[in-house]
């Protein structure tokens, strides 16, 4: 089986896979969850503006030194940015992409290109962009109280919302701001799958659909859950996990 390299969104650390590990780990899934330079857990201090995608390209080419197996890419939310660009740069060590609930975008776009698109229409597209207050210099944003259980973790029970909730951090801005750079030859051929969150109120569905037609051969599977599954049902995303693992590799051979 390929090693998974579990990479969270915005606001969150490697403790958002906690509950999600133990589940890998009974279907023989190795795995390696990081915190992201900038996100302020862990032991890293690295100051919000000198946060970007290269830093968090450097960063994470060090991680994938450390794994000898077949990688599979995790990117949960923006982490699906971070994850497309690492496909690109390092494709012959990245055997597949698994997007959940990610931000799956073409070339050169951001996030806020598409909700730029779609908001028009689709005024929940705000998702949690009207829960953040910022800090003085625009440089980082945190989510109001109480808005994280709202928006990001309305499935949880509510002691683990509460507690996910309250291990949020401030997020460097120049870590949300990010686009690829992708070409076809590179991380076009790498394969891919996207795990929709069918409730998602931060990511919602009317994007993520879209998203996967703007980048299309993504295989589709899904859950009835919210923005963060590895948090409300680690036992059924690691279900589909596996069952997309086994898909890509089908597809492969």
């Amino acid at each position: 089986m390929p090693h998974l390299l579990l990479i969270h969104g915005a606001w969150q650390g490697a403790w958002a896979w906690d509950k999600l590990i133990p589940e890998l780990s009974k279907r023989q899934l190795p795995c390696t969850a990081v915190d992201m330079p900038g996100n302020g857990c862990g032991q890293d201090r690295t100051p919000p503006k000198e946060v970007s995608l290269g830093l968090y390209m450097g960063f994470l080419s060090k991680e994938l030194d450390k794994i000898e197996d077949d990688i599979v890419v995790v990117g949960h939310s923006s982490g699906g940015i971070i994850a497309s660009q690492l496909a690109e740069n390092h494709p012959d060590r990245i055997c597949a992409i698994i997007y959940i609930a990610g931000m799956m975008l073409p070339s050169g776009m951001e996030y806020a290109d598409l909700v730029a698109e779609l908001q028009p229409d689709h005024p929940e597209m705000a998702g949690i962009i009207p829960y953040l207050k910022w800090s003085d210099d625009g440089e980082t944003s945190t989510i109001i109280e109480g808005a994280a259980q709202k928006i990001l973790l309305q499935d949880c029970p509510g002691d683990i919302a509460d507690a996910a909730a309250a291990k949020l951090k401030r997020h460097p801005q120049r870590g949300r701001a990010i686009k690829a750079t992708l070409t076809e030859e590179r991380f076009g051929r790498i394969p891919r799958a996207y795990i929709e969150a069918k409730l998602d109120q931060s990511i919602v569905p009317v994007a993520q659909k879209r998203m996967q037609e703007l980048v299309s051969g993504a295989v589709p599977f899904s859950l009835d859950s919210g923005h963060t599954p590895q948090l409300s049902q680690p036992q059924a995303l690691a279900a589909t996990i596996e069952e997309a693992i086994f898909a890509l590799q089908d597809r492969q051979d």
